[in-house]
């Protein structure tokens, strides 16, 4: 249920309030998707396994791109009436229709180009491709139970729920390799249906039962969620684009060195994981601030978050140069160099500092810088990965590093005109 009086931002304190909460969950979640590929890889070989790989970074760049937006503005909505004190209901069912929309919209695209999906990126299986429209049909409910977790401050069932993502897919995959398990499609299809099964026990929980309010308009989501769905649609290719490009431009490159290199992307996010903890929390939080004008706190809500992001990336690139190399031999079977790992770890760094920026951005409403900066991080992504190198690996590193500088450099820029009116607003 909602809280009857809106929440004051906590004061004083390096993180956003349920950051540790959610970060215990992203940390299970995390591991969990290590776990799974390792498993995976040992069931189907690292050759047979690539159909996942490929379903995997195509599902979470679709995904992210257009349901976490979803998610993010039921948690800014949601989060803003809490401040004024009024009921959230009337937000979530404006925001159902949207979803069920953009669900049909992708289900129907990847039915029309299924024969390019299939044969191009699954290796020739239409069982994978069936199990992508399962997964943009579980992912849609399953956003939106975020999204109203996170605005209402119930940070448990958001951590559970992104634990169980990972956990559970574990399990199956343990379980099929026990079995003796070694045709992919039950694989994809249980990859598929894990999110679904998890909304469902949600909304089902009770939990996330929301009061009645003033009617919501088309004016708190609509305009809004246009800009923000291309905005994280272009981040969340971005992120997702590595193994996917090395596999559409390395014409006749064996399926395991895919697969290696999609290994190598995963070891490089560690840090974006714990990122991801203090993301989900942030939002509410600076939307709190800016919603009360409070542009003291919001400025020193932002120095700690960006030391501490920054100090994460540091470490995480570090620690890739250090023991990169040997971490993937002794996980994955290695395949890839020191190089590699550590250019991927730096434009993860990279891209962590933009995308807090880039959140910080949103809470104050400027949905069009943030798309905009997006996209022009997209179209440099592409131009330096089409031209950048002969060698396959680093064209990908290069663009994904050139990507996320672009994108950070916006961003500081729009931060910046954005601290000056907050400032005003909050002197008049």
């Amino acid at each position: 249920m909602d809280t009857a009086t809106p929440s004051s931002p906590d004061r004083g304190i390096a993180l956003p309030k349920g950051s540790l909460t959610i970060g215990t969950g992203l940390l299970i979640g995390g591991v969990s998707i290590y776990v799974f590929f390792r498993l995976g890889q040992e069931a189907l070989g690292q050759d047979g396994f690539k159909p996942i790989v490929s379903l995997w970074f195509v599902m979470f760049a679709l995904v992210p791109g257009f349901f976490l937006p979803l998610e993010q503005e039921v948690s800014r909505a949601v989060a803003h009436r809490r401040a004024l004190g009024d009921g959230v209901r009337p937000v979530v069912r404006k925001v159902i229709p949207v979803a069920a929309t953009i669900t049909i919209a992708l289900a129907a695209s990847v039915a029309i180009g299924r024969d390019r999906f299939t044969n191009d990126l699954f290796e020739g299986s239409a069982v994978v491709t069936l199990a992508l429209v399962l997964a943009l049909v579980g992912y849609a409910p399953f956003h939106i139970a975020r999204g109203i977790c996170s605005g209402l401050g119930h940070f448990r069932v958001y951590s559970t729920m992104i634990a169980l993502d990972g956990l559970l897919r574990v399990i199956a995959c343990a379980a099929f390799l026990l079995i003796g398990m070694d045709r992919v499609g039950p694989y994809a299809l249980m990859v598929a249906v894990v999110p679904l099964v998890i909304a469902a026990g949600a909304f089902g929980s009770g939990r996330l039962r929301t009061e009645p309010g003033s009617p919501s308009s088309w004016g708190e989501l609509a305009p809004n969620l246009g800009w923000l769905l291309l905005g994280t649609l272009c981040s969340g290719a971005l992120i997702n684009a590595g193994p996917l490009t090395v596999d559409l431009l390395g014409n006749g490159t064996p399926p395991e060195v895919v697969t290696r290199f999609a290994n190598a992307v995963l070891l490089a996010r560690v840090p974006l994981f714990l990122f991801q903890a203090v993301q989900a929390a942030m939002l509410p939080r600076l939307t709190q601030l800016a919603a009360l004008g409070d542009s003291r706190e919001f400025r020193e809500v932002l120095r700690r978050l960006f030391l501490l992001v920054g100090g994460v990336g540091v470490v995480g690139v570090v620690g890739a140069f250090v023991a990169g190399p040997w971490v993937l031999e002794l996980v994955y079977e290695g395949g890839i160099d020191r190089r590699t790992i550590t250019l991927l770890a730096f434009a993860s760094a990279v891209y962590m500092l933009a995308q807090a920026c880039a959140q910080s951005v949103l809470s104050m409403s400027g949905h069009v810088l943030v798309a905009g900066g997006w996209v022009a991080s997209f179209v440099s992504f592409v131009v330096v990965a089409v031209w950048s190198s002969n060698n396959l690996f680093l064209r990908v590193e290069l663009a994904l590093i050139a990507s996320s500088i672009v994108a950070f450099g916006i961003f500081a820029l729009a931060l910046r005109a954005y601290f000056a009116r907050l400032a005003s607003r909050s002197r008049s």
